[in-house]
């Protein structure tokens, strides 16, 4: 990701191309490079593409959860006076971004959840055994995706080196632990926004099952499915990816 991070009072964020905003909520884990296929991509189809920072580490134990990302993120879209935004979030990013379209739907025109946490996942339970196993976290990182290649060496060692700090694992347990105390269930038929569920056939972390869950629970939703393809769509397909999402975008709001 090439593109120069913005610092705009306590935000700091990418921002590429004009027009009709996308903010992309990045997952636990995930980086901003993650999202280099549609960054690539819907700059030269008359979107401004935007990637908040979300404050993973920043903030204070006690307020190290969903909630207060999605009160973030609706700072953040205030701060930068957008409307009608378009949210695109993986994992813990579409957990935030439902909950944000749960909370503030007016500011909201569409979203977009791949791989997203807020009603069931797989993780590696209430610790990182063996984390200071690179082999052991090599492995970790490969079963994310349906092609092992995919979690390059770069991938991994940025992942090796954050649960090996101390302070920054702290941070993770608790959101993991957030995320799935914050089961959405029962609010996601209250959620009107326009809604795309963009699911790998293949992900071992939210199964096929919670694809279909969401699609049954949010009344507005339309369900797409990839093959060969575990948890992070937009990186193993990310041509096919952005095929479903200007697919999905024409036919709800042209």
């Amino acid at each position: 990701m090439k593109e120069q991070v913005i610092t705009s009072g306590k935000f700091k964020y990418l921002e590429v191309g004009s027009g009709k905003p996308i903010v992309i909520l990045h997952g636990l884990m995930g980086s901003l490079s993650n999202f280099q296929g549609v960054t690539d991509y819907f700059p030269k189809e008359g979107y401004k593409v935007i990637i908040p920072m979300l404050p993973i580490y920043d903030l204070p134990l006690l307020k190290t959860n969903v909630k207060q990302f999605a009160q973030y993120v609706n700072s953040f879209i205030d701060h930068l006076e957008l409307t009608d935004a378009i949210l695109l979030g993986n994992s813990l990013g579409g957990h935030i971004g439902l909950l944000v379209s749960l909370l503030f739907p007016e500011k909201i025109k569409g979203l977009i959840i791949t791989g997203s946490s807020g009603l069931y996942e797989n993780s590696m339970g209430e610790s990182y055994p063996k984390r200071e196993d690179r082999g052991y976290m090599t492995r970790k990182c490969q079963e994310v995706f349906y092609d092992p290649k995919v979690a390059t060496d770069e991938i991994i060692d940025e992942v090796f080196e954050t649960v090996n700090d101390r302070k920054k694992l702290i941070k993770i347990l608790a959101i993991a632990k957030s995320a799935i105390r914050h089961n959405m269930a029962k609010d996601l038929p209250k959620i009107q926004v326009p809604t795309a569920i963009i699911w790998g056939e293949n992900d071992i972390v939210t199964p096929p099952d919670v694809g279909h869950d969401f699609n049954r629970l949010l009344p507005n939703s339309n369900l797409y499915w990839i093959e060969n393809c575990g948890h992070a769509p937009m990186m193993e397909h990310p041509d096919l990816f952005n095929d479903l999402m200007v697919k999905w975008l024409a036919s709800t709001f042209n």
